[in-house]
């Protein structure tokens, strides 16, 4: 048996265990770790449990990756069998009847309970917010007029109810489920388009602006509003905005949410669990992968409303290529290229252009308008290839023949690591296109990522959790917290909110808050009111670009000086290569027009910073091509120079 064949069936065998065992690996702390699902019967109670056990972390990111599949297949079989899970088991019993010791006490074990349903986080932190929970039960009962206001400031358990306007509406949800190429969107915009009022909620500026030409060309007054941009139109009777600009205070006829099981995404799912919760629509469709249909029905359930789910199948066939590609020399026109990152998206142009190819590239460093353009280009036919990152995956119309991934690996703020089966059945789902591409392909460059890929494209998707949904506070929350508790700083403020909503609400989780508070400490030095320090916290500014965290420092202190700031200043290349160092200006540009809209006292120049974002947009879009250009030149002349000079001696000879 051949080293290749032994790996695919430790795969094999690894994929089978994990099911047997109701377990899965995931990401979390930095570490793959397993996450597993059960359920405790104890005393007539059934108690249903997802969470990582204390002992189930499988080492460090990069660790793991350098492991073969037979040693990830042992260290699993190591790390979860029957007798862990006996472990696991009666840890959490031991905590469960200490809550149902305290019942008659009028504590509810079942909300209780909810706290063991949080699958990327271990064992023990869990029991210790069950135990939490308790205490902050017991607390009610005798607290005094003081702590009955703090508790109020804290405590989420109302949080949809804060939506007024939508919790006064009786809303009809309207999910619409389905993988990538199924048709999701079009029932849904046509409704959007019949209605007399409406708003479409994007997860990027990019599909937000698809959507309001989209919506434009159907000759219907829409504004755009993302963060960064604004296309007010007078007497608009609809909206195109990214998911974060909802305006909860606007009832309309139709709203639709696209990509509704990014609500499990710590990170940015916190926007989404307002959306739903908030949006005041009558009709509100809700379009995503089929996996989140339990969370939906949940949400739905707890904050009012009918529900209706459609599921919808692929228009096109999905399938692996026999063989992996193997050598760039097999790649062909309506073929898409995958990397991640943008270093590897553009050595991998490079290499194609080298094969006579003319090549898109897209990478999230890119602005929207870009990628977008980039993506025309090869629609129109004006280029062969894409290669692109992760970035492909939502968003762009791309109709290739063939999705072929150069590795399975990803960096994930930590260390390299296999992508997730999601990422990896959403990029593929890009293969094949109804009316054109019939039948989509998949395949990996060699032999090893074929495999991994194949094996991704396999697993059945795990559902979404139906409870533990991200939130994230408001400026209001938190002059709430602040009013009951005297706490003035913005970094405290944040760090009770994630306390308290673990103990106060079994329904909600707090969003990964990490960046924010990281800019709430330096926020928290300056002469700054609260509201000042929050809107800076949540700029769309990466503190891993040194120039522009150092424009957020110099922005934040000129506001405290009671200064305007200026949108042009001295900015050195600071080593950086011409195409990176307009990505990173037209970042810039973006978080000053962000400010601007917030903040116009301080940011006067907005409209100057939304130029400069388009003319920035078309230089890089302009760079890319000329790059292009310049590959292919250089390749035609070293193909010349190797066939030698042309014989013009014998032109016209006999």
């Amino acid at each position: 048996m051949t080293d290749t064949t032994a790996d695919f069936f430790a795969d094999n065998a690894l994929e089978d265990y994990l099911a047997a065992q109701r377990a899965t690996v995931v990401t979390t702390e930095g570490s793959h770790a397993l996450s597993v699902h059960g359920e405790l019967a104890l005393d007539g109670h059934r108690i249903p449990y997802h969470l990582v056990p204390d002992d189930g972390f499988l080492g460090k990111s990069a660790k793991w990756r350098k492991l073969d599949a037979a040693a990830r297949l042992e260290l699993v079989k190591e790390r979860w069998n029957d007798a862990a899970r006996e472990r696991l088991e009666n840890q959490l019993a031991a905590c469960a009847r200490e809550v149902l010791a305290l019942e008659a006490e009028g504590v509810d074990p079942h909300r209780v309970f909810s706290a063991f349903m949080a699958k990327y986080e271990r064992a023990k932190v869990r029991c210790n917010v069950a135990l939490d929970r308790v205490a902050a039960a017991r607390s009610r009962q005798n607290a005094s007029q003081a702590a009955a206001k703090t508790r109020a400031a804290i405590d989420l358990s109302l949080y949809p109810e804060s939506f007024q306007t939508a919790y006064a509406m009786q809303r009809h949800f309207i999910a619409v489920l389905g993988p990538t190429n199924s048709g999701k969107t079009h029932a849904a915009m046509e409704h959007l388009q019949q209605a007399k009022t409406g708003v479409y909620l994007a997860p990027l500026r990019l599909l937000a602006l698809e959507n309001y030409t989209r919506l434009q060309n159907a000759g219907i007054a829409v504004s755009l509003i993302t963060g960064e941009q604004r296309k007010l139109c007078p007497g608009a009777t609809h909206v195109a905005s990214t998911v974060e600009m909802l305006n909860p205070e606007r009832p309309v006829e139709v709203a639709v949410i696209d990509e509704i099981q990014l609500l499990d995404d710590p990170d940015r799912g916190a926007a989404w669990t307002a959306a739903v919760c908030g949006v005041p629509a009558q009709t509100v469709y809700l379009l995503g992968a089929p996996e989140a249909r339990e969370a939906i029905e949940s949400l739905v359930a707890r904050v009012g409303g009918t529900l209706e789910v459609r599921t919808l199948q692929r228009k096109t066939a999905l399938e692996m290529d026999k063989t992996p590609l193997l050598s760039l020399k097999n790649l062909r026109p309506g073929d898409v290229l995958i990397a991640f990152s943008r270093r590897e998206v553009l050595n991998w142009r490079d290499k194609v252009i080298e094969q006579g190819l003319s090549v898109s590239a897209i990478y999230g460093n890119l602005s929207p308008e870009v990628r977008q353009s980039q993506a025309e280009r090869f629609v129109s036919g004006e280029t062969q290839v894409v290669v692109a990152t992760d970035a492909i995956g939502m968003g762009l119309n791309t109709p290739a023949r063939r999705v072929i991934f150069t590795t399975a690996s990803k960096w994930d703020g930590y260390a390299e690591g296999v992508i997730a089966a999601p990422l990896a059945k959403q990029i593929a789902g890009r293969a094949g296109r109804f009316g054109k591409h019939e039948t989509g392909y998949v395949a990996g460059f060699d032999g090893l990522t074929h495999k991994t890929i194949a094996a991704l494209l396999r697993q059945k998707p795990e559902p979404l959790p139906n409870n533990g949904f991200f939130v994230a506070p408001s400026l209001s929350y938190l002059q709430d917290i602040a009013a009951a508790t005297g706490e003035t700083r913005l970094k405290a403020l944040l760090g009770l909110f994630a306390k308290h909503i673990n103990v106060h609400d079994e329904f909600f989780l707090p969003a990964n808050l990490t960046e924010q508070m990281e800019k709430a400490e330096w926020l928290d030095a300056l002469p700054l009111p609260l509201a000042d320090r929050f809107t800076f916290s949540l700029c769309p500014v990466s503190t891993k670009i040194a120039m522009l965290e150092s424009a957020l420092h110099d922005w934040a202190q000129q506001r405290a000086r009671g200064k305007t700031a200026p949108l042009l200043r001295m900015m050195g290349m600071g080593g950086r290569n011409e195409l990176q160092y307009l990505e990173d200006s037209c970042k810039l540009y973006a978080a000053y027009a962000w400010l601007s809209y917030r903040m116009p006292d301080t940011f006067p120049d907005g409209e100057m910073a939304q130029l400069l974002m388009q003319s920035t947009s078309e230089r890089i879009d302009a760079l890319l091509q000329v790059q292009n250009a310049k590959q292919r030149k250089g390749r035609v002349g070293e193909a010349r120079k190797k066939a030698g000079p042309r014989r013009e001696g014998f032109k016209g000879r006999r």
